[in-house]
């Protein structure tokens, strides 16, 4: 096997700094599957910069024409798309996202063959590539920070402006001044994981749901909340959580008993539209309403957290719900406010740490298959596009792309 692969620079705005393989993972690959060779396109924004590539001796050069198949992170700024290439990255269009119409024009315009990371799955339909660790991550981390901002505890530095998460971990001491706050984890997944990871390091306590709910503590603690933990369904029969995912419509949340007793709200479950929201609008005007710092990890606007109506900026992470009017206000204007983080992009705070994970994920459960015959249909299953045709599996965005496919 004789194949190359290119890294391409990150061009949408505002830039990423995150990359697929890092400088140690493309050596890795490289001895990993013989006849592979993997080539830099140079960057000026990347976290790995051009003679940390260099150093290890892979080739930096601008033009990647020559690659075979060209890998990014981020949706590709349609000027910047090669002709009958293959890509990989997040192209965010399998939901007809307005937004990214035109890119997949381009794709099947240029008879370029895309696959999408998203859509790259085992067997059981669970995806095998994700940065969800790092959103978690940070987003537990940026969640503590706007508690401590809110309530003049602490300061500490921004995620973005950490090298790498072992410099973030220099800032846990401060921490120290928490007082005997509760905080809900919600979810189970690989974000909320990474957010648990992020509350044990810190040495906060975790506690049983029925203790967070029945005890009081003199220091801060956390719970993980499942779905059953706060939903249930409507006709009364028991939980059943494959149904609740087939069926997220037929249930209604009791999320209500945690409102009392929440201070810090870390929002990592994965959201359906047609599930029950955790709390209303009403709710938070409600007397014993007790959350006033949110992080809203998933970020879903007007979502399961119907305080989230816009999504935050990494270089302004924060901002104020009012209950009493209901519209967002600048970030710790006032105590009664609820203070929110709805940052859409967390895993671009530590953009090191993230690519490193990535990489990972890659070399393990990817590349296998994308240099090998496929023969799982792993790689098949995430193709959106091949040679400038719809695959089966995605004809549904025929009407997405109606003017290309009629032209």
């Amino acid at each position: 096997m004789s194949l190359s692969i290119g890294l391409i620079r990150e061009g949408k705005t505002p830039p990423d700094k995150r990359v697929p393989l890092t400088p140690k993972k493309c050596v890795e690959a490289q001895a990993a599957f013989p006849g592979l060779q993997i080539v830099v396109q140079s960057s000026p924004i990347r976290s790995y910069t051009d003679q940390e590539y260099r150093d290890l001796g892979l080739e930096v050069r601008d033009d990647l024409s020559a690659c075979d198949i060209l890998m990014g992170v981020k949706e590709v700024p349609v000027d910047q798309l090669i002709s009958g290439k293959t890509y990989l990255f997040f192209s965010h269009t399998v939901k007809k996202q307005p937004a990214n119409r035109q890119l997949l024009r381009e794709v099947l315009k240029k008879n370029i063959t895309l696959i999408d990371y998203e859509l790259l799955t085992n067997a059981q339909g669970e995806r095998i590539v994700a940065f969800g660790r790092y959103a978690g991550i940070v987003g537990a981390y940026n969640g503590l920070l706007t508690y401590g901002r809110k309530h003049g505890l602490y300061d500490l530095k921004p995620a973005w402006q950490c090298v790498d998460m072992d410099d973030m971990q220099e800032e846990f001491f401060k921490m120290k001044k928490l007082p005997g706050i509760k905080m809900a984890v919600t979810g189970s997944g690989r974000v909320a994981q990474g957010a648990l990871e992020v509350l044990d390091r810190m040495g906060i306590r975790r506690v049983s749901v029925y203790d967070y709910l029945y005890l009081d503590f003199n220091e801060p603690v956390y719970a993980q909340l499942r779905s059953s933990d706060y939903n249930r369904r409507r006709d009364g029969r028991v939980w059943d959580t494959q149904n609740f995912h087939q069926h997220p419509e037929d249930y209604e949340s009791t999320f209500d008993k945690f409102l009392p007793v929440t201070n810090l709200l870390v929002a990592c479950a994965y959201w359906h539209p047609a599930a029950p929201l955790l709390f209303s609008e009403a709710d938070t005007r409600r007397p014993d309403f007790r959350i006033n710092t949110i992080a809203d990890v998933t970020c879903d606007v007007d979502g399961s957290i119907p305080t989230t109506k816009r999504s935050s900026t990494i270089a302004e992470p924060a901002f104020d719900y009012n209950p009493a009017t209901g519209e967002l206000e600048s970030a710790y204007s006032r105590a009664s406010n609820i203070t929110e983080m709805a940052v859409d992009n967390l895993p671009c705070e530590l953009p090191r740490n993230a690519s490193r994970d990535f990489g990972r994920q890659l070399i393990d459960m990817v590349l296998p298959h994308l240099l090998g015959d496929d023969a799982a249909g792993v790689v098949a299953r995430a193709t959106i596009a091949k040679r400038g045709n719809l695959t089966e599996r995605y004809q549904y965005l025929a009407d997405y792309v109606a003017d290309i496919v009629l032209a």
